[in-house]
């Protein structure tokens, strides 16, 4: 088991995670918090936030300016500047071009769904539970849309056939459904953050945790993962064999962040 003098580095999700589903409190996560700052351990934001929402919640968590992972995958910052996923030119998607490509198939097609660039920061607001502030955060959008489904199965599949034909992907988070560009992701950002990050002249010790489907890719490239107990149906389904690497909590949310870090760092 890593010890908090090892070259450690956490990658969490936030919502359910480090932050309660309902009230988006970290406060029982504190003490791990101030913890890991004490010995200098980077903590890595991997969320379905944007940007927009993941900075002001650095600054309030002490982290400015450090590394995070937003939308999902589809943004990632070295702490220093922010791109998109994946870093081919010709291979990235702008929201703007993304939402009118999710506008024709609702057109084409006849799909029924609502997303974020369809609504107002008021309707954000009453699906999350957001102040109508943070709803407005969440609305800058870099490179992803999410999106409520309101249609059939068979509509489903079909959709996410036009999606592949499009170069783009559909990935299931707590509340929402998040397209993006293929080949983003939290595991592909997580794999380019490590890259393009260093720790000394050691390859850092990574703890992930998560709570939502949209975690397993981030979960199964890490060291060690943690499985948050969540609100979910759907189960978090690792391809990792390593089974003794993978810890599920008793707890939800901030409660069972701290239960995950315990049981893997020896103090």
């Amino acid at each position: 088991m890593p010890t908090l003098q090892d070259p450690l580095m956490i990658v969490t999700d936030l919502d359910g995670s480090l932050l309660d589903h309902h009230t988006y409190s970290w406060q029982p996560a504190e003490p791990w918090l101030a913890r890991l700052q004490a010995n200098h351990i980077p903590l890595v934001i991997c969320s379905s936030k944007t940007a927009a929402e993941i900075i002001p919640l650095q600054r309030a968590l002490g982290l400015s300016g450090t590394p995070f992972i937003a939308e999902n995958g589809a943004v990632v910052s070295d702490g220093l500047a922010r791109t998109s996923l994946p870093h081919l030119t010709e291979s990235t998607v702008d929201y703007p071009s993304l939402c009118l490509q999710l506008a024709q198939l609702k057109q084409q097609y006849g799909f029924k769904f609502t997303g974020f660039s369809e609504v107002s920061e008021k309707e954000v607001s009453e699906w999350t539970g957001l102040t109508p502030h943070d709803a407005a955060l969440a609305r800058l959008r870099e490179a992803s849309e999410s999106l409520i489904w309101r249609d059939s199965s068979e509509q489903f599949a079909l959709f996410c056939q036009q999606l592949e034909v499009r170069a783009l992907t559909l990935v299931q988070g707590g509340r929402f459904w998040h397209v993006m560009r293929q080949g983003s992701g939290k595991g592909a950002a997580l794999r380019w953050l490590l890259q393009h990050t260093t720790q000394g002249d050691k390859t850092p010790v990574t703890i992930g945790l998560g709570d939502g489907p949209n975690d397993a890719p981030m979960l199964d490239a890490v060291d060690y993962a943690v499985v948050i107990k969540g609100y979910s149906k759907n189960p978090i389904i690792l391809q990792r064999q390593d089974k003794h690497h993978i810890y599920h909590t008793a707890h939800f949310g901030p409660e069972g962040w701290s239960e995950g870090l315990a049981h893997f760092i020896t103090q």
